[in-house]
């Protein structure tokens, strides 16, 4: 049994080590940017030997690129937004509606742990020619993603039947994006609970024939009492 089982923690061991260096490399690249941080801050950050970190990623750009899709995913699993249990139950929600506000709920998540890290990703890029080099060609990842939830929106009961894949899929990979996130939560001050009804009652507005339950923060209001700009905590192929 002991033989059996002695893989399996070392596995875990290897998955914990894993984590904890992606979490310190998260934490140093936010703080004080891709360029200025070496491994060995890394590796003193998450308590471990710079071996190890160059064992499990090789070299600072592979560290980087996992901080990235695991602050998209949220854990170090290799699956796929599209894959994800959240992204297929809200497709598979009977009615737009509901499609829609698991949708932005699952986003928003996401966001939280994306948004963030923009400014460092685009830095990074611009230091690094070989880190820009390293993003899939082709179409945005992040377009993929909306174009597919669009295709299980549109047609669903309460779909407003003017609007095609294309422009609710244009609709949300707008106004669910990073950037526009980032100028509201960041920017403006706002709660990422105000950002996520805005956005869930503005993309039901827009995509079904039904009106959103609850209502989007009235313009020009100021956010909940203590709530100031964030500061930014908590990644490029998310929703």
């Amino acid at each position: 049994m002991d033989i059996v089982k002695r893989p399996d923690k070392r596995a875990e061991r290897s998955r914990r080590t894993r984590e904890k260096v992606i979490q310190a490399a998260r934490e140093l690249f936010v703080a004080q940017g891709y360029g200025a941080t070496s491994l060995q801050e890394v590796a003193d950050r998450a308590g471990v030997a710079v071996q190890t970190v160059y064992f499990a990623f090789g070299n600072k750009r592979t560290l980087f690129k996992d901080v990235v899709d695991t602050s998209i995913a949220g854990d170090i699993e290799p699956v796929a937004i599209m894959d994800r249990e959240w992204f297929r139950a809200a497709c598979a929600e009977p009615a737009a509606v509901d499609q829609l506000r698991a949708h932005v709920r699952g986003t928003s998540e996401i966001l939280g742990r994306v948004a963030p890290l923009m400014p460092m990703i685009e830095s990074a890029g611009a230091a690094d020619p070989q880190i820009a080099a390293g993003w899939p060609d082709g179409p945005d990842p992040r377009y993929v993603v909306q174009h597919a939830a669009a295709q299980a929106l549109v047609g669903k009961p309460g779909a407003r039947p003017d609007v095609s894949v294309a422009m609710a899929a244009d609709l949300l990979f707008c106004l669910l994006s990073p950037q526009l996130y980032l100028l509201f939560v960041q920017d403006r001050g706002w709660s990422q609970d105000q950002w996520e009804e805005w956005a869930r009652t503005t993309l039901t507005a827009q995509l079904c024939t039904g009106p959103a339950t609850g209502a989007a923060p009235a313009a020009g209001t100021t956010p909940a009492a203590g709530a100031g700009p964030a500061t930014g905590a908590g990644p490029a192929a998310c929703p």
